[in-house]
Order: C-alpha cells, then sequence, then structure tokens
C-alpha cells in the first residue's frame, strides 16, 4: 500500500473525510503500551464487559485513527457482544486533515515501526488472548499483517480492499483463514491483484473466502462520497457473520 502514497490518481481518489466527533457510549478509552522498540503506542479500547479470551484488532485507513474509526470500532464491538476492541494509532498521534498528508504519513510510515506497534498490542492483548483483525485500505494491508504476525493466537482476519502480501512463504505462516473484502471497480488493487491473491494462498494451503463488489475504492466508508450503501450492507453482514463464527 506504502507505495501507492505518491500515486497521484490513488490520492484524487480519496475524498476527504466528513466532519465527525466521536463520543464512545460503551466505555472506550485511549491506552498506552510498551512496544519492542522501546517506544511507546497508542490504541482506542474498548474493554468487553464479562472476561473473554477475544480481542478484535482494528486497523485505520490511510488518515490515521479518526473518530470515524473509532465509531467504526465501537460498531463492530456493539454488534459482536463480548470481545475486547482495540483500535490501533498507527501513525503515532497523527491524523491526517487533506490527501497530501494522508500520502505522506502512509508512505513515510516505517515498516519496523508498524510492526512494533502491532507486536506491542499483542502483548497488550496477553499471551493467551485470541486476535482477530480487521481494517480497511492501508489497514486491509495491515490486517493480514497482524494476522500472520500474532501466530498460534490468530482468531480470524477481514481484510477490506487492502493490498494483499504477496510472498508465498510468508501467507504459509497464517493460522487463520482470510475473508477478503475488495472493491472490483479499482484500479490500484484490482481484480488482476486479487486473483494473484487468491492463486498465492492456494499455494500456502491457506483458506481464503473472497468476495468482489461492484464498486470502487472505500466504498465501505460512509464519510467517502463513492460510499456504496448496497456494497456496504453485504460486506458488512458478512464480515460480522464470519466473525461470530471464530469469536465464540
Amino acid at each position: 500500500m506504502q507505495l501507492m502514497a505518491s500515486n497521484k490518481s490513488f490520492i484524487k481518489s480519496h475524498a476527504l473525510p466528513k466532519a465527525y466527533h466521536h463520543i464512545s457510549k460503551a466505555g472506550g478509552v485511549m491506552v498506552e503500551f510498551n512496544t519492542p522498540d522501546g517506544t511507546m503506542a497508542k490504541g482506542f479500547y474498548i474493554p468487553a464487559a464479562k472476561p473473554t479470551p477475544y480481542t478484535l484488532f482494528v486497523f485505520q485507513e490511510w488518515w490515521g485513527l479518526n473518530d470515524h474509526i473509532k465509531r467504526e470500532a465501537e460498531h463492530l464491538y456493539s454488534t459482536l457482544g463480548n470481545v475486547n476492541v482495540l483500535a490501533l494509532d498507527m501513525y503515532d498521534g497523527k491524523i491526517a486533515t487533506t490527501r497530501e498528508e494522508a500520502g505522506k504519513y502512509m508512505g513515510s510510515a516505517s515498516p519496523a515501526r508498524l510492526e512494533a506497534i502491532i507486536q506491542g498490542a499483542i502483548s497488550y492483548a496477553g499471551p493467551k488472548a485470541k486476535i482477530a483483525t480487521v481494517g480497511w485500505c492501508f489497514g486491509g494491508a495491515l490486517s493480514l499483517k497482524a494476522s500472520i504476525l500474532v501466530g498460534k493466537q490468530a482468531a480470524a482476519c477481514v481484510m477490506y480492499y487492502g493490498m494483499p502480501v504477496k510472498d508465498v512463504e510468508q501467507l504459509k505462516l497464517l493460522q487463520t483463514d482470510v475473508l477478503g473484502l475488495f472493491a472490483g471497480k479499482e484500479k490500484f488493487i484490482s481484480p488482476q491483484v486479487v486473483k494473484e491473491f487468491e492463486e498465492n494462498m492456494k499455494l500456502a494451503g491457506k483458506k481464503l473466502n473472497l468476495k468482489s463488489f461492484d464498486a470502487d475504492h472505500g466504498f465501505a466508508n460512509p464519510s467517502n462520497p463513492i460510499y456504496n450503501a448496497a456494497a456496504t450492507e453485504e460486506a458488512w453482514n458478512m464480515a460480522i457473520a464470519y466473525f461470530k463464527t471464530k469469536l465464540k
């Protein structure tokens, strides 16, 4: 995904998010946790009402951990029931307000730092946690990468129109199946890219449930003018049904 950050067509394809201020009704708070590189990371955390082994990692779009992502995290929390939800701040506090800023933040995000944040979140969830992941765009790619990193703790993985991992040897490390929700009209993570992902998952011996919607990149973002309500609802229902079978 980061290689697209300087692509002018990709940048222009993202409309500015609509103004929104999120006030949590489920007790969501910002938390800090240690990372392996010796610094701290942050996330928006909503604890389950009762003890549970399940934690859902939510990964931001290229804008950062803004209030739209916090709303989505809370929507997932209220729909799924008794699960901890942690929306990770992958930009260490930076939130883009322009497309140019978003491209800059995504393009300059250090892969080592991104992995350190994920590893810190895994430690925060705990060694006995069963971890599911979900994300959109930049976060869709991170959702897949995080599910690889969690190893045997992986419980489920949903990725919305994110660039897939292409290394078959990396995909072999997955300990969960994957639900991939893609945009059939987009030129960047194109149907050809999705087909290659499908083939690579087969080579890796991993299960992929795949759906390409008649929609464009970012179709599930209600703050985006190209928001597709019908595709969003179908994708949401697929994701929730999948999570409910995995997070029992």
